[in-house]
């Protein structure tokens, strides 16, 4: 495999270390080898006194990053070997470490921005996306729960905003990821070029994280026009604030204000669409993840993780979705009402909190 082939590219200029995601024609989806590949270079950068500053970023059109390798550890289950235990471990640990990288991480995100890519960009300390971006934890449409720290940042956005993102799936655009402060800038994709221009001429006069939000700040935009969950977040807090999944549902289904109206219709299409199961462990998951730190967060998501494949949708749902393609899983049990409190709350049995609770703030 010569350099250029490698999945993981790193390259140091003007004291900067550039890290780039190098799977494009996958999306840029992230494998075993490629967490790998970032916490190796990541904790060599963070002990290197030359290098002031990481960028995190991806080669291709499409994609930041679309998410994990979600083949693979489908096959791996079916194998009956270790690997998919193996890669959310490392890869949980990976995020984790980002949160708490001791440089200035820079996340430039164009693109897709879902699931696995999540994790890798909102601990980094400051999160970049252009005007192109979608971004979203899409999880319960292959029958899991939104992972990779999602029960630590979804669960401390305002209101009920990360659990109406968790719960249904849905994509947002780059307006609304600065709203709900999944976004800290927006840098336009024909300003990209220059970024990496002044990225290279930096002086490093002033402390890098100050040095690099002046330069973000000069090129981009904290806030843009047109978020549709800014019109939206009263009804959002109202329906996605119920006790559970199918008092949201219901809750939805009245909804008679015409200016909420259609957007509660689709809503619920897109509810019905969903594994039932995975809808009511994330809603759990998340108001636990509300009052816990980030360390116990990633480890009740591996807790849930080890039972996943064998109890939850996730072989079901990637089955329908990316091996058959049928569009048609057999989500078990089919139906909402069937999903018993029991069932939910039987996955998170023998879960203990070591770290002490922390409760939500308004910003992850």
């Amino acid at each position: 495999m010569s350099p250029t082939e490698r999945p993981v590219l790193a390259a140091v200029r003007n004291h900067v270390g550039h890290l780039t995601l190098n799977r494009p024609a996958g999306l840029n989806a992230v494998t075993l080898e490629m967490v790998r590949l970032l916490q190796q270079q990541l904790s060599a950068w963070a002990a290197d006194p030359q290098i002031h500053a990481v960028v995190l970023r991806a080669n291709g059109e499409k994609a930041f990053c679309a998410g994990g390798d979600i083949r693979s550890l489908y096959d791996s289950f079916q194998r009956g070997d270790t690997e998919h235990e193996t890669f959310f471990e490392e890869e949980y640990a990976l995020d984790q470490h980002i949160h708490a990288y001791p440089k200035p991480l820079l996340a430039l995100m164009d693109g897709f921005v879902l699931g696995g890519g999540m994790g890798l960009v909102q601990g980094a300390s400051l999160r970049v996306v252009t005007e192109r971006v979608r971004m979203g934890m899409p999880e319960v449409g292959i029958g899991y729960f939104p992972d990779v720290g999602g029960s630590y940042f979804l669960s401390r956005l305002p209101g009920e905003l990360g659990t109406y993102m968790g719960v249904t799936g849905l994509q947002i655009r780059a307006a609304d990821a600065l709203h709900v402060g999944l976004a800290d800038w927006c840098v336009s994709h024909d300003q990209i070029a220059e970024l990496d221009r002044c990225l290279d001429r930096m002086s490093w006069s002033v402390h890098p994280q100050e040095a690099l939000r002046t330069l973000v700040a000069t090129l981009g935009s904290n806030k843009l026009p047109g978020s549709e969950l800014k019109a939206l977040h009263q009804a959002i807090d109202e329906h996605f604030g119920k006790s559970d999944v199918a008092a949201i549902r219901a809750s939805l289904a009245a909804e008679s204000r015409p200016e909420f109206a259609d957007w509660a219709e689709e809503t619920l299409k897109v509810l019905d669409s969903r594994s039932p199961l995975a809808m009511c462990v994330t809603l759990e998951m998340l108001r636990r993840g509300r009052e816990l730190p980030i360390a116990d967060c990633f480890a009740l998501e591996l807790h849930l993780d080890r039972q996943w494949f064998a109890k939850g949708d996730i072989m079901e749902g990637v089955r329908a979705l990316i091996i058959d393609k049928d569009k048609s899983p057999r989500w078990n049990p089919p139906a909402l009402a069937e999903v018993t409190p029991e069932r939910v709350q039987a996955f998170f049995d023998g879960f203990k909190a070591t770290t002490g609770k922390a409760r939500r703030s308004a910003t992850a």
